[in-house]
């Protein structure tokens, strides 16, 4: 029981008794049995970030986000990547189940209801990330829509008036929200929206390299794209110098999400930049109120702004579009 008291820090002891368990500790290499504790509790300490591409710099970002927000309440964080797969997130939603995980923060991978289904049946609680769904759940993200507005009426305030869009796929909330706020930027600068403009693909490297080439096979040729995530614009712009054409002499190029200051010398991209840091710690300051409330708090929906950031990767028009 003294041994117990000191530590887990649950009682009185005195200093030299104190002193002496601790130095037995150290001398022992001694470390507490968290599974006979939470076996006991019914809580794990644990939660999990359910996300779609870990590679991406915005999710590491959150990550961190995630963990300096739990790690000071005790919790450890579990990362799972879905490379956007539906299929892929429910086999990891049951495995982190079958952990006896205490709560989940997830990016979902499309619109299903299935993830949200298990989870309850589960009684896990679950707050979403970055992504806006249909469901009574706790949500945490930055304004989608709002931002393409922005990237792309900075377009044509440049006097760029045939703008491509590239994104990723239909199902998922932050393609169809930056497609809306760049087709309402148009129609507000009174723009025609050109449907074969607008592409749908993954949000890769390689999902952007193929819109582009496909996008420059149009006549007349868009003399802008506006990339919905950073990995987007990267292939974009490899398609781009593929056919010698230079940024933004011939075609400006804007995308969603920064890259960390550490990562580059001269930032380059014109970016909508959000603010992923503070989108992992919020998500789990919800995640946390759940599991350690007494009463039971109102859904939160918490959409936060993102800024508007203009480098030398957007510039004026070309006099004409070349065909």
């Amino acid at each position: 029981m003294t041994v117990s008291r000191v530590v887990n820090r649950s009682g009185y002891a005195s200093p030299a008794t104190r002193a002496r368990v601790e130095v037995a500790v150290a001398e022992l290499g001694y470390v507490p049995n968290a599974v006979a504790r939470h076996l006991r509790s019914k809580r794990t300490k644990t939660i999990a970030l359910v996300m779609s591409d870990i590679t991406n710099p915005f999710f590491t970002t959150i990550a961190r986000g995630v963990e300096d927000a739990a790690s000071p309440h005790g919790y450890a964080v579990m990362f799972a990547n879905t490379d956007e797969s539906e299929s892929e997130e429910i086999e990891y939603l049951r495995m982190l189940a079958q952990r006896q995980i205490d709560g989940v923060l997830l990016v979902p991978a499309g619109n299903s209801a299935a993830p949200f289904r298990l989870l309850r049946a589960q009684e896990i609680p679950v707050v979403v990330l970055d992504r806006r769904v249909a469901r009574a759940v706790d949500q945490v993200r930055c304004d989608s829509e709002a931002g393409a507005y922005e990237l792309v009426h900075h377009l044509i305030e440049l006097g760029h008036k045939r703008i491509a869009v590239i994104t990723g796929r239909r199902n998922i909330s932050t393609s169809t929200d930056r497609v809306t706020g760049y087709e309402r930027a148009l129609q507000d600068a009174g723009l025609p929206l050109v449907p074969s403009l607008v592409t749908y693909d993954s949000f890769s490297l390689e999902g952007g390299y193929r819109q582009v080439r496909h996008i420059l096979e149009e006549s007349p040729r868009p003399t802008a794209i506006f990339a919905t995530n950073n990995f987007l614009a990267f292939g974009a712009m490899r398609a781009l110098r593929e056919a010698n054409l230079r940024i933004p002499d011939d075609f400006s190029v804007v995308t969603f999400d920064d890259l960390p200051a550490e990562w580059h010398d001269d930032p380059f991209i014109t970016v909508l930049s959000q603010p992923a840091y503070e989108l992992g710690r919020r998500a789990t300051e919800v995640l946390l109120s759940r599991l350690e409330g007494g009463a039971r708090p109102k859904r939160q929906v918490i959409v936060l702004p993102g800024e508007l950031i203009i480098r030398r990767s957007s510039g004026p028009a070309p006099a004409a579009s070349p065909v």
